[in-house]
């Protein structure tokens, strides 16, 4: 399968991190456009979680995301609600087993996106730039939820 390259996710970290509002909003426009489906299942999370600060974080991840796919130059195919719902038991099933267990190879067999995953790890674990963490509960959320999102656009790509 292929991956997205640590290089690919710091030009997108440059790329998404130094845009203006109206840049990140195209930016943000285009994705969205490209993946509707996937987009509403990403956010529907906040609202059933009830975290709106959560909201922000999956609009910002989402992009980041889908431009380190794009700066890879993968492209991928419409991800659909059916493809969606026969992807969530499994996916919950490995989630319950990593939470249980806490083995990596667990998370990085069923997403196949090891340096993504490492990178979200990162993410969730350390603190901003202004020495600012997020909560657990929100830290956990925005981890399963851009695993999630991984994972489906991962098998997405067109061979």
């Amino acid at each position: 399968m292929k991956h997205v390259k640590l290089a690919s996710i710091e030009k997108a970290i440059e790329k998404v991190d130094n845009l203006d509002d109206a840049g990140l909003e195209k930016v943000a426009e285009t994705y969205a456009l490209a993946q509707q489906t996937l987009l509403g299942y990403v956010m529907s999370a906040a609202i059933e979680y009830e975290n709106e600060q959560l909201e922000g974080l999956l609009i910002y991840y989402y992009c980041l995301i889908s431009e380190a796919f794009a700066q890879e130059k993968f492209l991928l195919n419409q991800i659909t609600q059916d493809q969606i719902e026969a992807f969530e038991e499994p996916f919950f099933e490995m989630l319950d087993h990593y939470f249980d267990t806490d083995e990596e190879e667990v998370l990085n067999d069923f997403i196949d996106q090891p340096e993504l995953t490492q990178f979200m790890m990162i993410e969730i674990s350390t603190k901003d730039d202004d020495g600012s963490s997020l909560d657990d509960d929100t830290a956990t959320q925005l981890f399963i939820v851009i695993m999630a999102m991984i994972t489906l656009m991962n098998k997405s790509i067109k061979i």
